[in-house]
């Protein structure tokens, strides 16, 4: 890397610093912290919520796969993802928002206390929580992964440099930090991703390149499932990915909560698809091609590197660069943001009694500070592990297995077809998933990947509906909590849910 490189990311890094420092003045409340007050405008709501689905992990183990196995990568990534939201732009964004608006939600779990009861809000909290922590330390180390191969610089600094920089902003700016960031990311990423999608097309001779290279290509690169990568594993993604991102990964609920009405986020989410369908085709080309311009990689996590400093001149280095550092981060700040307010609003108030009564500055105080203990506490998991091969493995088997048990109660207590299913589906199908998750992966060894994802997805859906269809547990609290996210609100607001 050049100068003029370093330059481009410490830029970066001044004017995340900044951004933090500039959203602080904003930030009065938790709900100022958590949901922006339903203040943030759908178009840049839409462009968060797409942009907090990467991280650099899409560059160094999504890179491996799109070496390997070339178009399969799209299309069981970003395909499964634009579908998933858009789907959800009819089925779940509104209501998001309807439990801010209506109910003065914000944490995307707070109305499961409601919904079901106690026990099952604190279940999810608890799991949901550690099952993010150990996401977020796999894209610590993804992005040290990138800086060591683009500039030396050893794992562990690598990740003290990006976290320091990332506490700093989500620290002190929450939501709107993080949404603002967000918009930057795209705005880098949208300079690097086409300066490369343009050097790819240089090196192998133009526009024809587009549909000339796939015959030069290893055999099944052009084809939508190669591998292990299967029409039944896009068919379990996509069923997943539907949950995962239209709220069963919290943060993302957190995006269409902050949206001004049940309207607004729908539009939102409907931006957010297109995105999905369309932009990673451009980021990833390149990679698909990969194998004729940096043949014979060793290692294929540094494939998206090796590509760069084949294609790209100086200080263009430094903007990709720094586009992997402002995905990794915005998503860190972004589900960082979002464990602070589970903790917060649902686990804290449970545990200590003393928490349901800190007045607004004591409660904003705590937010930041667990926010802060959040990421201290997912850098240094990272720093003890430090392997590359843990990166697609914590994506894959971990968090993509586990996150269907935890979000089909999540999800499903919000829609009418699922009213009869209270407390006892809730739990049951969340242990059940979790354990079949274990017994699959641990006790099985099973290293089908669709075996893997699927199983548990299926157990916990199966079992959620059987038992609310055998055994309803419903009430007239949880029927109209339900009926209310039909609509946004016509008058004031009602007075926020309370555990039961």
């Amino acid at each position: 890397m050049t100068t003029l490189d370093w330059v481009v990311i410490g830029g970066y890094f001044v004017v995340m610093v900044g951004i933090g420092l500039w959203a602080k003045q904003r930030i009065h409340s938790v709900a100022d912290f958590f949901t922006a007050r339903g203040m943030i405008p759908w178009w840049l709501s839409g462009i968060s919520h797409h942009m907090s689905g990467y991280s650099a992990i899409m560059f160094v183990a999504f890179a491996a796969v799109a070496y390997n196995y070339g178009l399969a990568m799209y299309v069981w990534w970003a395909l499964t993802i634009g579908l998933g939201v858009g789907i959800g732009a009819f089925v779940f964004a509104a209501r998001w928002n309807r439990l801010r608006s209506k109910h003065g939600v914000a944490s995307p779990l707070e109305y499961l206390a409601r919904r079901y009861n106690v026990p099952t809000q604190q279940a999810l909290a608890y799991s949901g929580a550690l099952l993010k922590v150990v996401d977020i330390a796999a894209k610590w180390v993804a992005i040290a992964v990138l800086l060591r191969g683009f500039a030396g610089v050893p794992i562990v600094w690598g990740i003290l440099i990006t976290g320091a920089v990332t506490l700093v902003y989500i620290t002190a700016g929450g939501l709107w930090a993080d949404v603002l960031t967000d918009f930057g990311q795209f705005v880098i990423q949208g300079v690097a991703g086409i300066a490369m999608f343009i050097a790819f097309l240089g090196h192998l001779g133009g526009v024809s390149a587009l549909w000339t290279m796939w015959d030069d290509l290893p055999p099944g690169h052009g084809d939508p499932f190669n591998g292990p990568y299967t029409l039944t594993f896009f068919l379990a993604l996509l069923f997943i990915k539907t949950f995962e991102y239209n709220g069963g990964m919290w943060n993302l609920a957190q995006r269409y909560m902050a949206a001004p009405s049940g309207s607004a986020a729908k539009r939102s989410a409907l931006l957010s698809s297109g995105l999905w369908l369309v932009w990673p085709l451009i980021l990833f080309l390149p990679m698909f091609a990969a194998p004729l311009i940096v043949p014979g990689i060793a290692n294929p996590e540094q494939a998206y590197v090796e590509l760069a400093k084949t294609l790209l001149p100086p200080g263009i280095i430094g903007l990709v660069l720094a586009g992997f550092f402002s995905h990794t981060m915005a998503m860190v700040s972004s589900d960082a943001n979002v464990i602070s307010s589970v903790v917060i609003r649902d686990i804290a108030p449970v545990l200590v009694r003393a928490v349901r009564n800190l007045n607004e500055r004591s409660e904003l105080l705590f937010a930041r500070i667990t926010t802060f203990t959040f990421v201290v506490i997912s850098m240094v998991i990272a720093m003890t592990t430090q392997g590359q091969g843990v990166v697609l493995k914590i994506v894959v088997d971990v968090v993509a297995a586990t996150m269907g048990p935890i979000s089909i109660p999540l999800m499903l207590g919000l829609l009418p077809w699922f009213r009869r299913s209270g407390p006892s589906a809730a739990i049951v199908s969340w242990a059940a998933g979790l354990s079949v998750w274990v017994i699959v992966r641990w006790v099985l060894e099973e290293t089908s990947q669709t075996m893997v994802v699927g199983v548990p997805l299926v157990t916990s859906l199966v079992l959620y509906v059987a038992i609310g269809l055998l055994r309803p547990e419903r009430t007239p609290d949880r029927d109209d909590l339900i009926d209310s996210l039909d609509t946004d609100p016509a008058g004031e607001p009602r007075q926020p849910v309370a555990a039961a």
